[in-house]
């Protein structure tokens, strides 16, 4: 049954998606759904920024009062993503506003793989790396690239 909630979940990704992220509800459930983050190469020091990675985006009935749950299902090695792929970024949490979108949460997801936050780690390796040693956090990063693109 189409509730408030979930027409407005539908219509505001189709309203305005965001350049370079796909993302639809599962077959048999608008509250859950599937999205990619298709990299693009605008600086190639930016290696996530050409991957295409999985994500799986879940809404509760109090969206938009409360952020949705959102994790990758894509393999990643990222300073603001945690082992079971949440995401550690302000809007999904403490940040949370209802004028936020599917095209907004995605946007900032996407930037955030451009630009990491390394003082909000969730993956206190991979921080460390980017802060430190900035040419082995590339290759780890690029070995992620390259299996986004065979799972793809």
């Amino acid at each position: 049954t189409p509730t408030p909630t979930k027409l407005r979940i539908y219509f505001w990704f189709f309203e305005d998606p965001p350049t370079g992220v796909s993302g639809a509800p599962s077959e048999n459930n608008i509250m859950l759904w599937n999205a990619v983050s298709e990299g693009h190469v605008d600086n190639l020091s930016l290696f996530l920024s050409a991957g295409t990675f999985k994500l799986v985006i879940e809404f509760s009935e109090e969206y938009p009062n409360k952020p949705p749950t959102v994790r990758f299902i894509s393999k990643m090695f990222h300073p603001n993503v945690y082992a079971d792929g949440s995401i550690c970024l302000d809007i999904l949490q403490n940040r949370w506003s209802p004028t936020y979108d599917v095209s907004s949460i995605l946007t900032s997801i996407q930037s955030l793989l451009d630009e990491p936050n390394p003082n909000s780690p969730a993956n206190s390796q991979a921080a460390q790396l980017y802060q430190e040693n900035k040419r082995e956090y590339e290759k780890r990063v690029s070995v992620i690239v390259e299996q986004s693109w065979l799972d793809s």
